[in-house]
């Protein structure tokens, strides 16, 4: 076995572990990099990438559908699904050589092509190689979770860790799990000429707002995504080309292909952690608000850390934890301030509390901002009407925001800046936003906060009044 000391180790090379071999390296720490399958992690190989570069394949054939208000003679788009999971293919390859082991040797990491197995608390075992670091960050990430549904395991599925790779376009999809995975694979996949039926134990989108869910699901069943709500598959049967899932309650569901989409795991298996002395809970790695361990000198970042599972999470907590292990600043993460989206079309985007949560938390303090994106010029202008940003304040700072609408995902930014630096409503009040675009539906947001404060205040009807008579 070859020893290698090293300030740092990083096992995983997903997002947040390339963000922090990359930013540690360029410091002019000394850092070895453990990855024992593909580099880029879940998100640019079965995630985040793929399947925005599916959705995009999707809405340009929706897009020959519905040319009729534009004055567009609406055609039936010929979908070649293979050529499409070549452009998919395509995206992830034109991505992959920034993540690639090429590019971080030559930043000066030390990459080493294995799985890693703690083997004492102070080392790790990597193929031929025992690592010992001043600091371990354990950036593994997670994997789909596959329940064991009665019958599963006799017929053949799909995960995103397998979807991507079909060349066959389903006839009928079939998808257990409403949350933004299934949702999003369901919508792309009826766009590319596939008949779908989503199937959720409970509510589809249940984790964010209901208001804005509404509006998403709305979309798709217009679509023709037929989304089946508190229902939970009982048992599975069939074969390749003719599956069969039976609910709780009876009713039956036939298709060709089936996709599971439940959630997620944690990938603790390999890593040994007892041996470690790293203590576990189901959702992860047990870690404190610094994202450090039971064990010290071992960190965890990202989903492993069992915390919200986001590509942009694992970023933003590499950048924690390089604070601390190679500044030695005190650094804790938080996650007030967080956004996510799901790239449906129209998109869902969050940052902050929803307003069921704000109410819980605040009660009467609370004031909600409401604008609709029909009020829109830009969005009366393409067509893009459907949709609403709701946004929670309290004591004239806003604690979250809630959007659904064309571009959700671009037009939260200003939210987590908003929450991230504590700002108030008065600073989004007072930004010009370009005419006609939809970041006027912000500006609208904050207008609609101070509305009832200037035109519904008999003193301001007074002091203007005053003003009128008595200035010349």
């Amino acid at each position: 076995m070859e020893r290698i000391k090293t300030d740092l180790c990083i096992i995983g090379g997903g997002s947040g572990g390339l963000s922090l071999a990359a930013g540690a390296v360029q410091m002019g720490a000394k850092v070895v990099l453990v990855e024992g399958h593909k580099m880029g992690g879940d998100c640019l190989n079965y995630g985040c990438v793929p399947s925005k570069a599916l959705l995009a394949a999707g809405k340009q054939a929706h897009a020959m559908q519905t040319g009729q208000p534009y004055g567009v003679t609406p055609v039936t788009p010929v979908v070649d699904y293979a050529a499409a999971k070549d452009h998919v293919a395509n995206v992830i390859a034109t991505i992959a050589p920034h993540d690639s082991v090429e590019r971080f040797e030559g930043l000066g990491v030390q990459v080493i092509q294995a799985f890693g197995r703690f083997v004492s608390d102070t080392e790790l075992e990597a193929g031929d190689k025992i690592i010992t670091a001043r600091r371990f960050v354990v950036a593994t990430g997670s994997s789909p979770f596959v329940p064991p549904i009665p019958g599963l395991d006799s017929v053949p599925y799909d995960t995103n860790e397998t979807i991507f790779d079909l060349r066959e376009k389903p006839g009928h999809l079939l998808v257990i799990g409403g949350g933004p995975i299934g949702i999003e694979m369901a919508q792309a996949h009826r766009r590319l000429g596939c008949e779908v039926t989503v199937i959720e134990g409970m509510k589809a989108l249940g984790k964010d707002d209901p208001e804005m869910a509404a509006i998403v699901l709305g979309k798709l069943r217009a679509e023709g995504v037929q989304i089946v709500e508190d229902q939970i598959a009982a048992t599975i049967r069939g074969s390749a080309g003719d599956i069969t899932v039976e609910t709780k309650d009876g009713s039956t569901f036939k298709g060709t292909h089936l996709l599971m989409a439940v959630g997620r795991k944690p990938n603790l298996d390999r890593l040994n952690l007892e041996a470690a002395g790293v203590e576990t809970t189901r959702a992860g790695i047990k870690v404190g608000a610094d994202l450090r361990s039971s064990n010290r000198r071992i960190y965890a970042i990202g989903d492993i850390a069992g915390g919200l599972q986001f590509t942009h999470v694992a970023g933003y907590h590499a950048g924690v934890v390089i604070r601390s292990i190679l500044l030695g600043l005190p650094s804790k993460a938080r996650t007030d301030h967080i956004p996510w989206a799901t790239y449906t079309d129209p998109e869902m985007a969050q940052v902050g509390l929803t307003e069921a949560q704000a109410r819980e938390q605040h009660g009467d303090a609370l004031t909600v901002a409401r604008f609709e994106f029909a009020g829109n010029d830009r969005a009366i202008a393409t067509g893009k009407t459907t949709g609403l940003i709701k946004v929670m304040v309290v004591k004239g700072r806003p604690i979250g925001a809630s959007i659904a609408g064309e571009q959700a995902g671009e037009l939260i930014g200003i939210w987590a800046m908003a929450i991230a630096n504590n700002l108030k409503m008065s600073s989004i009040a007072n930004m010009i936003a370009p005419y006609p675009t939809l970041g006027e539906v912000n500006k609208r947001a904050a207008g609609a906060y101070f509305s009832p404060k200037l035109f519904d205040n008999p003193w301001v009807k007074r002091i203007v009044g005053f003003v009128q008579k008595t200035i010349p």
